[in-house]
């Protein structure tokens, strides 16, 4: 589902139109199917806007307006198509839980979401959750009936207001994230206020200023409670709220206790890159080299998800990536994901899902390295991987001779793709308003 906002333009989820080719919308009521046109996706709080050509698409529409957060217990109609259906669906609830919550689409992120009780189910995703004739969230996300009945959540109107800031230049530049540590709640002085820093990622904007041991008192002059929240617009709320307010380049200033002492430091935001691999990724192509039918990628969460290996070190890099600083040694993981068989390499089914160390004694870091290894000429490629297994051996000639042979018979286009480059938005699902 999805509902026109100003600007001729169209609200949905980006769940909804991620990965897209070729997309078309229709109007309530009418059976003709629009060509539409994606203009933003934002991956990491799960909104996308869209827009339609056909110039007589939005007429007579009379776009929906914002309202604010709606209160506890209040009632609110959620709009869509669940589980199809050629006419629209209303369901009423009410507000359960304000709060911060995990985004499924990006499973990374979190950002501050509202409960409630009426009905979402598939074909909801992307519909406004109305009241008092204006919009107060975007539904996007529910548990089943296995988990839990009647447990549905909306984007409420902050998250969405920042990102319509956020275009207003004409791009988008995602969520700064502060991440400064695995917090522990600290009372201090009696006044059940501050939050102790017990780790602070060196990939992160808080690096070299933050210390473990430091103490947050407050945020942009709001006082942290030891619970980590603050009070915003006479609603308490983590004090993530307030860096989610902010955009990549701003700043924020911490109020801090340390060594007994208070000062203020200020942290420039901006996305810590170690943290994407822990999360989906959307409309780019993925990264590889394949040489001799051996396809190499780097470690991130979708190839997890695709390949599903069982290898219990494949499963610790990914877990340990951040929190133990294993980015600092490989930027990138390379895991030998796939063999594209022929008679170079049938004899290398094991090494399938083993994690590149070197390469004729060259330690390996990048895909970058290890496309530029590959491009050498030694007479053989001895490729070591982490473990205490032999090496994977290649007779270079052979791989040579095998090449052609191997394009042509798998239909492989290129053999490296060093950068994630993104897809052409020529849009694809079908979507209702």
């Amino acid at each position: 589902a999805g509902f026109v906002i100003d600007g001729n333009r169209i609200m949905t989820n980006a769940h909804v139109v991620s990965n897209s080719r070729y997309l078309t919308v229709e109007r309530d009521g009418d059976p003709n199917k629009y060509p539409a046109k994606v203009q933003f996706v934002a991956n990491d709080c799960d909104l996308a806007l869209i827009t339609v050509p056909a110039p007589d698409f939005f007429k007579n529409m009379i776009p929906l307006k914002f309202g604010g957060i709606p209160a506890l217990e209040s009632t609110v109609s959620a709009y869509g198509y669940p589980i199809g259906g050629e006419r629209m669906s209303v369901t009423t609830g009410i507000v359960s839980r304000i709060d911060f919550q995990l985004y499924t689409h990006s499973s990374i992120d979190q950002h501050l979401a509202i409960q409630i009780s009426a009905q979402i189910n598939p074909g909801n995703s992307g519909g406004p959750v109305m009241q008092d004739g204006k919009v107060v969230g975007v539904a996007f996300q529910g548990y089943s009936g296995e988990i839990a009945q009647g447990v549905a959540y909306m984007i409420p109107t902050p998250v969405i207001n920042r990102l319509l800031k956020d275009i207003s230049d004409g791009h988008y530049d995602k969520y700064p994230d502060l991440n400064p540590a695995q917090r522990k709640f600290l009372g201090l002085n009696d006044d059940d206020r501050g939050v102790l820093v017990s780790t602070v990622v060196t990939a992160g904007p808080s690096a070299d200023i933050l210390r473990p041991g430091d103490v947050l008192l407050a945020i942009d002059g709001h006082p942290i409670a030891s619970d980590s929240n603050v009070e915003l617009e006479g609603e308490r709320a983590e004090f993530q709220e307030v860096v989610e307010r902010k955009f990549r380049g701003d700043s924020v200033k911490f109020d801090i206790w340390r060594d007994k002492k208070p000062m203020t430091v200020t942290i420039r935001l901006y996305t810590p890159w170690p943290y994407l691999i822990l999360g989906h990724s959307y409309d780019v192509h993925p990264r590889y080299v394949l040489y001799g039918g051996l396809l190499f990628q780097p470690l991130n969460l979708d190839l997890l998800e695709s390949y599903r290996p069982t290898d219990l070190r494949l499963r610790h890099f990914f877990e340990y990536f951040v929190q133990d600083q294993i980015y600092l040694r490989h930027p990138d993981v390379i895991v030998l994901t796939n063999i594209l068989p022929d008679p170079i390499n049938t004899y290398l089914t094991a090494y399938r899902g083993g994690i590149v160390d070197e390469v004729n004694g060259k330690k390996i870091h990048t895909l970058d390295e290890l496309a530029s290894a590959f491009a050498e000429t030694p007479e053989h490629f001895v490729i070591r991987l982490i473990g205490d297994g032999p090496p994977l051996v290649l007779d270079r000639n052979k791989v040579e001779a095998a090449r052609e042979r191997i394009k042509t018979r798998y239909n492989v286009l290129k053999e490296q793709n060093l950068e994630e480059q993104s897809i052409s938005k020529t849009p694809q699902q079908v979507s209702k308003i």
